[in-house]
């Protein structure tokens, strides 16, 4: 998509219209008497088009940062043109007040994929390049002031390095034949292609990645290895640097994830562009990172929704590192267990490489997964007896066993029996969640705006002192089992249990050293680690996504499913799955059951092509926010109008309607789909589209913002 950058005026008021006054005779000289000239700067304001500013274009390349002035505040913004004149009068274009020479320009390489990202995803270009930058280097305060010294980069140069870990190296282990084909597959490559690499859980998917990064390695490329969340980097980081670093160094990897300082972060990405660490392992951010040797990119889990941003650019990792990989002329390995159906759809259609990990690495099987149907049953405490029997033998065979339930807290709201009271989040169109705090302290919570408030003594409504907790969360069940099974050691891990820095790494580390007789988690614990012990897998309410309103809810319970499956019998075999529901017959666990995620991908795209739904459309999703839900619905109707809008004939927009948690922290929301089946046209439309969307949106006085490839409707 190609639309034009406006410019804008330099004290905050908008987008400015004037053209320069004929005439002009350029800049005048500096102090020095040298000719200063236009740089045309973007910066982190929630304002379409870049900003001129006079300065010196020979220390101020395109790429590198400056500090300016913007209306009465200073920032820190990057150059990206030398304009041979401004777009607005020189009378109103203001002087650059400080140059940043402490880091090389920002490449061409990264302000084209900064600049692709801006276009395709509708935001500034500014709010794009800006918070993907450490902390450190967008700050005014890290260079000006008392404490400033000269500059957060040589601050950092004094400090001395900490040691990196020292890790007993690993001989690498013969891969089977489908590991030794995919790894030269991926080896092969010469430029760019996107290869998805399909291993069942425990097949040695990591394998591959390790055996394709040292090829690339010895040739002296570079390796962007991405994972979706923060608690598998310290997994990835021992596998990477006990299999790694003799060929890149002690000193040759980076960890870059929001968990870390504004030190740690610094140098992380420092020395990722400045090519001194060879691999960079990091979240969804990192894709952001400039690497100048980049020769190959990994995603694993590629599946994982984590790897959408939900909050200002609202930008995918995963698709934006096919686009890097493209651009850098580099292959991108996408690995998954259960991938995404827009990632299966392509490989389906040769857009992608497929290649596939039929068995486990090790010569055991998938585990025996059994569905025990609740209808009939009398549950104990939530548990079926079948469950409660498997995990005491589990226990006796001195193994692990694993209870599985995507709902933290102890119970997920707190009823009055009497006269049917729940407890309400005041704030929130949303039931408060009852947890356990230290010393058995109760307090209720609204997991939406963080809400909290203590338990009531008596119900609000009519007095009645009997309040009972209905449903259960991993505290819930965590106590249940510690009265079960007296004397096991039972660890906890989910949100809560993790809020502490390091906390997450310390609980997965008790689990490996077998210090854990059950572990009780959510989704965290149901992706990538390999707990060699874990004999079995329960599973709790997973027929709540059964009939959720999203179209991707199946999608996204056969993966969680598949994926926390897989954590059992990964060393000794016989792992064995037990899963709770009341509608055994569902597709999802008949598809499961087998292990068949192909069956299983090919019914739901059927369905998919059937109802026009993404792989087969393309979405993007408005949402307005308001005091008011009349006027966020106000607003969606009037910017539904596509009178004279580009491509209008191909883009289907839906009404508006409110959202599900409709109130969320005193906020109405409301919601309009836009839709089509060619990509091309909905990006047209968007670029004109959201032009307006500013003009009505100032109209009305709501909050918005548009998310294309939304996950969630």
């Amino acid at each position: 998509m190609n639309s034009s950058v406006t410019s804008a005026s330099v004290d905050g008021s908008g987008p400015a219209h004037s053209a320069p006054e004929p005439g002009c005779s350029g800049p005048e000289p500096d102090a020095a008497g040298t000719a200063a000239g236009w740089l045309r700067v973007a910066l982190d304001v929630p304002l379409r088009g870049l900003f001129d500013y006079r300065g010196r274009a020979d220390q101020a390349p395109v790429g590198s940062r400056v500090i300016v002035p913007f209306g009465s505040r200073k920032m820190i913004g990057v150059v990206v043109e030398h304009p041979l004149n401004p777009d607005t009068p020189e009378d109103q274009v203001r002087d650059v007040e400080q140059y940043l020479p402490d880091t090389a320009p920002l490449p061409d390489a990264w302000l084209r994929m900064t600049a692709f990202a801006a276009r395709y995803y509708q935001r500034p270009l500014g709010e794009v390049m800006l918070p993907s930058l450490p902390a450190s280097l967008r700050k005014v305060s890290a260079y000006q002031g008392k404490r400033s010294a000269e500059g957060p980069v040589a601050r950092l140069r004094k400090r001395k390095r900490k040691a990196q870990p020292v890790v007993q190296q690993d001989a690498p282990p013969s891969l089977n034949d489908e590991q030794r084909r995919a790894a030269e597959a991926i080896a092969e490559q010469q430029g760019f292609r996107t290869l998805l690499l399909h291993g069942v859980t425990g097949s040695g998917k990591t394998e591959v990645y390790l055996h394709a990064a040292n090829a690339v390695l010895a040739a002296g490329r570079q390796v962007l290895f991405l994972v979706p969340e923060i608690n598998l980097t310290p997994q990835f980081e021992q596998s990477l640097r006990a299999r790694l670093a003799p060929v890149v160094g002690e000193d040759g990897l980076a960890i870059l994830h929001s968990g870390l300082a504004e030190g740690e972060r610094l140098d992380a990405w420092l020395r990722a562009t400045e090519g001194k660490a060879r691999i960079l392992l990091g979240t969804r951010l990192s894709i952001f990172t400039p690497l100048p040797e980049l020769g190959l990119i990994i995603v694993d889990e590629e599946h994982d929704t984590s790897y959408k941003q939900q909050e200002g650019l609202r930008y995918s990792a995963r698709d934006l590192a096919v686009w890097r990989g493209y651009d850098a002329g580099v292959p991108v390995v996408l690995g998954s267990a259960t991938p995404s159906l827009e990632s299966w759809f392509r490989a389906s259609n040769g857009s992608y490489d497929l290649l596939r990990l039929t068995k486990r690495a090790r010569d055991v099987s998938l585990p025996g997964i059994r569905l025990v149907d609740t209808r009939r049953l009398q549950l104990q405490d939530g548990f079926s007896p079948h469950l409660l029997t498997a995990i005491g033998e589990c226990l006796a065979r001195k193994e692990q066993a694993l209870v599985f339930l995507n709902r933290r807290g102890y119970a997920p709201v707190l009823r009055c029996n009497s006269c049917g009271w729940v407890s309400q989040c005041p704030r929130c169109t949303a039931h408060t969640v009852l947890h356990r705090g230290k010393g058995y302290r109760n307090f209720l919570q609204c997991h939406h705006c963080g809400y909290q408030a203590p338990v009531p003594r008596a119900c609000p409504s009519c007095g009645d002192q009997d309040l009972k907790p209905m449903g259960r969360g991993t505290q819930r069940v965590e106590e249940v089992l510690g009265e079960y099974f007296q004397g096991a050691r039972i660890a906890r891990i989910d949100a809560d249990s993790t809020r502490r820095k390091g906390s997450a790494a310390e609980l997965f580390a008790q689990v490996h050293a077998g210090e854990v007789d059950i572990l009780v988690g959510t989704q965290m614990v149901a992706k990538g680690h390999d707990f060699s012990r874990l004999g079995l897998v329960g599973v709790l309410n997973a027929d709540s996504m059964l009939f959720a309103q999203d179209f991707r809810a199946p999608e996204r319970l056969f993966a969680q499913l598949m994926q926390v499956s897989g954590r059992a019998g990964r060393h000794a075999g016989q792992g064995q799955v037990i899963l709770q529901t009341d509608y055994p017959e569902q597709p999802v666990y008949q598809a499961l059951l087998r292990h068949d995620y192909e069956g299983f991908a090919r019914h739901t795209l059927q369905e998919r092509e059937e109802t026009g739904l993404p792989p087969y459309a393309h979405q993007a999703l408005l949402t307005a926010e308001a005091r008011e839900l009349s006027a966020a619905l106000a607003f969606l109707a009037q910017a539904g109008a596509q009178e004279g809008m580009p491509c209008a004939d191909r883009v289907t927009l839906y009404d508006p309607v409110p959202l599900r948690v409709v109130r969320v922290a005193n906020v109405e929301r409301a919601q309009l789909l836009a839709e089509s089946v060619e990509r091309p046209a909905l990006q047209a439309f968007l670029a004109a589209w959201s032009e307006r969307l500013h003009a009505v949106g100032r109209e009305h006085k709501v909050r918005w913002h548009l998310e294309v490839d939304p996950l969630e409707i």
